[in-house]
This record gives C-alpha cells, sequence and structure tokens, in this order.
C-alpha cells in the first residue's frame, strides 16, 4: 500500500473493530491511607497582588515579595513578561501599576473570587493526588501551592522550585465569554478544557514534567511514548480521574478513539508515520487540534498521545513487576513498543 494511505482504506477492518479488544484487568490500587501528607492550602496570591496599593506600589511589592520570594519574580518575569523584578526596573513598575489600575483586571479577579470563593475541594484532591504521588516518590517535597492569574494566557498550573501555582483565570467553564474574546481567542475546540475538573490533572501533568523534562525532538515513536508515559503518570497518581479529563478529549472523541483502535494503529503503521522525525510533520498528531490530519472529524487532535498512552498502559500490563519508577526512567521508545507486543 503507498503511503498516506486513506481512512476509507481502513475500513474493512470495520466489522472487527465493534466489540474492540479483551483488556486486561488494571493494577490494583496502592493503600495511600497511611501516607502521610500536611493539609493543603493554597495560598491565594492573586487576591494579594490585586489588593495591593497602588500608591505605595514600591513598598507594596517589597511585603509581596517578602511572602513570595520564589513565585513573585518568576511570576512577574515570564508568565506576565513585565522583566525581572528589582527595585530599579521602572518598567515592571509601570506595568504593574497599570495592570492593577485596569477595570478588566479586577473584572477577571471578581470572577475568579465568585468561581472559587471556596477552594478546600480543589485542596482535598491535591491533597489525594500528593499520597499516592509519595507512595511512589516517598522522597517527594510537598510544593507550597498558590493560585494566580495570567491575564488568560493560558497559564493553568506551572511548577517553579517548590512551588506549585494554579493560574485560576483558565478554568472558569467553557461559556466564560472573554476566551474568545482576547487578542487571540482561543479555539472552540479547547474550551471544554478549561473547567475546575482539569485544574488537578494539569497540577499533576507540570509535576510530571518538572520530574521528568521532556524531549523537544525525536520520532513520532519517541513523542507518543512520551506522552504516554506522562499519561499513564496521571493513571498511577490519579486513578478516579476520567480518561477523557486526564487527556483533554471529550467523551465523545475518548468513544471513538476506542471504538477505532485498530484502524488508528494501522493508520500509522501503513503510512510508515512512527519514525518521521520532522517535528512539523509529527505535531500534525501529538499537538492539538480540532481533529487529526487524514482521520475523520470524529477523530480528537492529539490521537498519538493516546495511541502512545494505550501503549505504555500495554507494557505495564505485561511487565506486572516494572514500578512506575523504573517505567519514567524508560527512554528507549522502540524498546518498549516491541516489549509491549502493541497489537490492538
Amino acid at each position: 500500500m503507498t503511503k498516506h494511505t486513506g481512512w476509507k482504506a481502513f475500513l474493512v477492518y470495520g466489522a472487527i473493530l465493534l466489540s474492540g479488544c479483551m483488556h486486561q484487568q488494571k493494577r490494583p490500587l496502592p493503600d495511600v491511607s497511611h501516607i502521610q501528607v500536611p493539609p493543603i492550602k493554597i495560598e491565594r496570591f492573586d487576591q494579594a497582588l490585586t489588593s495591593l496599593d497602588t500608591h505605595h506600589l514600591h513598598e507594596a511589592l517589597a511585603a509581596l515579595y517578602k511572602q513570595y520570594p520564589v513565585f513573585m519574580p518568576v511570576y512577574f518575569e515570564q508568565i506576565m513578561n513585565y522583566g525581572p523584578y528589582s527595585d530599579t526596573n521602572q518598567l515592571l513598575f509601570t506595568e504593574v501599576k497599570a495592570m492593577l489600575q485596569s477595570k478588566d483586571i479586577h473584572a477577571l479577579q471578581d470572577t475568579i473570587n465568585k468561581h472559587f470563593a471556596d477552594l478546600s475541594w480543589l485542596e482535598n484532591q491535591l491533597r489525594q493526588g500528593f499520597q499516592y504521588l509519595k507512595y511512589y516518590y516517598p522522597h517527594y517535597a510537598i510544593p507550597r501551592v498558590v493560585s494566580f492569574y495570567s491575564g488568560l494566557n493560558n497559564f493553568g498550573a506551572v511548577t517553579v522550585d517548590s512551588v506549585l501555582g494554579i493560574g485560576l483565570d483558565m478554568f472558569l467553564g467553557e461559556n466564560y465569554p472573554f476566551y474568545q474574546q482576547v487578542a487571540d481567542p482561543y479555539p472552540t475546540y479547547m474550551l471544554h478544557q478549561f473547567s475546575p475538573e482539569y485544574i488537578v490533572p494539569n497540577c499533576f501533568k507540570v509535576i510530571e514534567q518538572q520530574l521528568y523534562p521532556p524531549k523537544q525532538e525525536g520520532s513520532l515513536l519517541d513523542m507518543m511514548v512520551q506522552a504516554g508515559k506522562q499519561l499513564y503518570f496521571l493513571d498511577a497518581i490519579l486513578p478516579h480521574a476520567p480518561d477523557s479529563v486526564k487527556i483533554g478529549f471529550t467523551q465523545q472523541q475518548l468513544n471513538w478513539c476506542k471504538q477505532n483502535e485498530r484502524m488508528i494503529w494501522q493508520y500509522f503503521i501503513q503510512n510508515d508515520l512512527l519514525y518521521v522525525r520532522d517535528m512539523q510533520q509529527v505535531m500534525h498528531y501529538i499537538g492539538p487540534g480540532p481533529s487529526t490530519q487524514g482521520m475523520p472529524k470524529e477523530s480528537p487532535g492529539n490521537i498519538g498521545s493516546w495511541v502512545g498512552w494505550q501503549i505504555v498502559r500495554k507494557y505495564m500490563r505485561e511487565h506486572p513487576q516494572v514500578s512506575l519508577l523504573q517505567l519514567m526512567q524508560l527512554n528507549d521508545a522502540q524498546k518498549l513498543l516491541t516489549d509491549s507486543r502493541y497489537r490492538p
């Protein structure tokens, strides 16, 4: 069969796909009730910042810096792009003053306050996730957790050394109108991911990336397995989270992937895509999108990550003796695929 085979060529498999593949049982959940994790308290950096006295801004920012010495400099320089924090950076003070005097920022903070008046549910979910994380990584130090806003600049969660930051303005619900009214509007297909149930998975995604910085280049297979390992990490740390939320698909998109798993895999094989190294082409299958190039419109974007997830899950079913830590340290994607015996 020639390269770039059309999806219709695989419909011959449809009759044998309707029932899907039989999957082996998942690993039993570990008992984490004995894992000691202190109560999580989210510190409201967003509220503290918005309430600063702009008439005495130098003094106010100095006091805020004492409260958040690790997070605040990174927030201004890398999230808000105001430059480094220092007493002599007049441009930063001008930018911060303009921001704090903006009606839009105060309206945004008011909306955040209404949506997240009580964060105890989030603190409890984070604490449970940290219990599982400490089970697998006993020496992991629980970070300080702070909330912030990025002005709708798509910073949902960040790690800064010993701090976990949560961008609450990116979880105001898909119907929050300003997601599509900013200078660079967010596409409709992404909006369902801007809901509160995505906060915790986003937090542990960035924690995983802090523990295992992702490679920025490689073959499509390398990128698929890397993404699959991250998603399996979420399986272990957030065992009760829906798969759709962990990967960012709608339930309909996830169902479509399950129903068409063999055809998806055959598409990659028949078109010789697994060993493609051109990152522009790789991102057609790993990056976000309304659907996947070359597949039906019902397919989600980022379908390569979903396939990588299934490969890793199959590998771990085939190798019950392999721990999460050992899995995350495996860097040979080809060997992992071969040893997984993944054949949907």
